[in-house]
């Protein structure tokens, strides 16, 4: 059963706002005591939170889909919703959150670092709160705005400072398990650890963390073996520790070819050419093993590497590796410059100085309305409320849209579409709609939209018959 998970894709959904609410006040003796409706609550967010105690993606893998709750509505009396409840995601230290198209948004490192992956909708606005000297009592509210639904890509890369890399059996978790308390899986058959060894060293006044990477082989970095999966997790070590089989028993390998495929791999990978290499030659507790350390050793030299000859089984040239590798850790570490707090930055999204463009799609025969506050509105309104679709003629035009539309060239009828082109709203357009609230009738009414009612029709019916009739009664009695 697997057990370490180090990519996902997780499919996170913010909650949605809650809608305002219309209501009149009503009380004995005073039956029309204003607007009171309250506004809904805002929905909970989806944030991830770097957790030291969280090892693994694996969770994410079986339940990829997460979703935070939502805002409620609002209620008379002026009573806002209840907010919806943030979801708090914990992710292991070092984890990489990127879009579908490859782009990070997040590099997740340190305890208690956070991203929110899905911003929650807004509440709508109550009846109360839309309340102007114009519109005393609006007989509508606001809608909540959905909140943020998308899929990232999370990835797990090891925050260790030293790196064990080598072809399989190679006695890279043997190395781990004596350097450290980690207690990985070891046999004498290749593919034997499947998952990245974490272990800690301590080495006189350093603390380090060393890290056993499953075993490579020739075309790890297109794919061949385990290397690709787990490639990743050497990249934020400060040194890389070759570690080569001086016993190996396959006729057609040795520990100078074994290095060099190593390095092509890693080279192919891209972006740790500048970490220092070590070299571990291993198993020199079996007799040819020391033989062919002793025949090499000059040769890695000369490339200049620094080379160290172990037996993880005797447990002999253990402790001259680990403070070594303490020297190159401390050097690394004193080389960083030193982390500050984190300072909040405001960066406000650069907008024109309309916040919104009016362009003309010749396609598809229609004037394409796109920004930040036109399509927030539309979200918003309640498309089954007259009055509603009025204040938002009202809000665009005040905004300078019809103005905008009337520059691009846009005449009445001209379908006009606000939105994203997957989901955007189309209607087809009415300069007259620009006036203001003089025109507005009942509660929950907007005389500006042409579709009749039939309680307004039958009134209308009723004034002209009664016109008729008074016509004929003035006809025939002229006195």
């Amino acid at each position: 059963m697997t057990t370490f998970v180090d990519r996902v894709e997780l499919h996170v959904a913010a909650g949605n706002g809650g809608h305002g609410c219309a209501s009149v006040h009503r009380e004995k003796f005073k039956p029309l005591g204003g607007p009171d409706g309250g506004n809904g609550g805002r929905g909970g967010d989806v944030i991830l939170v770097v957790d030291q105690s969280v090892t693994t993606l694996l969770d994410y893998h079986h339940s990829p889909h997460r979703k935070a709750t939502n805002g409620q509505p609002g209620a008379g009396d002026n009573r806002t919703g209840k907010e919806g409840q943030d979801l708090i995601l914990p992710v292991p230290d070092g984890t990489v959150v990127l879009d579908k198209a490859g782009n990070v948004l997040a590099d997740l490192v340190g305890q208690g670092t956070t991203f929110i992956a899905g911003q929650g909708g807004r509440g709508g606005l109550g009846n109360a709160a839309l309340a102007s000297a114009r519109r005393k009592a609006p007989g509508f509210a606001l809608l909540g705005e959905p909140g943020e639904a998308r899929d990232v890509i999370m990835e797990l890369k090891t925050v260790a400072d030293v790196a064990l890399v080598g072809y399989p059996s190679a006695g890279k978790s043997s190395l781990i398990s004596v350097l450290s308390a980690a207690k990985p899986k070891i046999a004498d058959y290749p593919f034997t650890t499947l998952v990245p060894n974490l272990g800690v060293v301590t080495a006189g006044s350093t603390v380090y963390t060393i890290a056993d990477v499953p075993g490579l082989i020739p075309g790890a970095s297109q794919g061949k073996g385990l290397g690709l999966e787990f490639l990743r997790h050497v990249e934020r070590c400060s040194v890389l520790v070759h570690v080569l089989d001086t016993a190996t028993l396959e006729s057609d390998r040795d520990p100078v070819s074994d290095l060099d495929v190593i390095e092509a791999e890693l080279k192919q990978y891209g972006g740790l050419d500048d970490r220092p290499r070590i070299v571990v030659l291993n198993k020199i507790d079996i007799p040819d093993g020391q033989d062919l350390a002793d025949m090499i050793r000059g040769d890695l030299e000369q490339r200049g590497y620094q080379v160290f000859e172990v037996s993880a089984v005797a447990r002999t040239g253990l402790k001259e590796l680990s403070f070594a590798l303490a020297k190159i850790v401390a050097e690394a570490r004193a080389a960083k410059p030193v982390e500050e707090a984190t300072r909040i930055v405001i960066r406000p999204k650069a907008v024109d100085d309309a916040g919104f463009t009016v362009t003309y799609d010749e396609a598809a025969e229609v004037y394409r309305v796109r920004g930040e506050k036109p399509e927030r509105w539309i979200r918003q309104t309640d498309f089954n409320n007259d009055e509603a679709v009025g204040y938002l003629a009202d809000r665009l035009s005040r905004l300078g849209v019809e103005d905008q539309l009337m520059k691009a060239g846009a005449r009445a009828g001209d379908a006009v579409a606000i939105g994203p082109e997957e989901n955007a709203v189309v209607f087809d357009w009415e300069p007259t709609m620009m006036a203001g609230a003089e025109m507005l009738g009942r509660r929950g009414e907007d005389h500006r939209l042409e579709a009749p009612r039939p309680a307004a029709q039958r009134r209308r019916d009723r004034e002209a018959e009664r016109d008729e009739a008074q016509q004929e009664f003035d006809e025939f009695n002229p006195f």
